[in-house]
């Protein structure tokens, strides 16, 4: 996996009802840190495990600015993103940890 600077991950439970979206600059100590529960939170709370999509960003801007852009999505535009990506909504963090080795 390139080594970029931050990224924008959608994660969601293992029914696919709530959908968590964050930013960060370490995708995969940010998605063990929400399977493992390590922060009391929104994703703590209702059990949100599961990556289910995510974006690589060069500058912090440019992150920041596509987690408020999805943010400010309706739901249903959030499900086709993903849904275009990942049409099984499989969970991603194995593959990204696969990636970064």
């Amino acid at each position: 996996m390139r080594e970029y600077n931050y990224f924008v991950y959608i994660m969601t439970t293992k029914y696919n009802k709530v959908l968590y979206i964050g930013m960060c600059n370490n995708l995969v100590r940010r998605v063990n840190e929400h399977k493992n529960k390590i922060n009391d939170g929104f994703t703590k709370k209702y059990n949100i495990n599961k990556l289910v999509y995510f974006e690589y960003f060069d500058n912090v801007e440019a992150a920041i600015g596509r987690e408020k852009q999805l943010k400010g999505w309706k739901r249903d535009k959030k499900i086709k993103l993903i849904s275009e990506k990942n049409p099984e909504w499989k969970d991603l963090y194995h593959r990204i940890c696969k990636e970064r080795n």
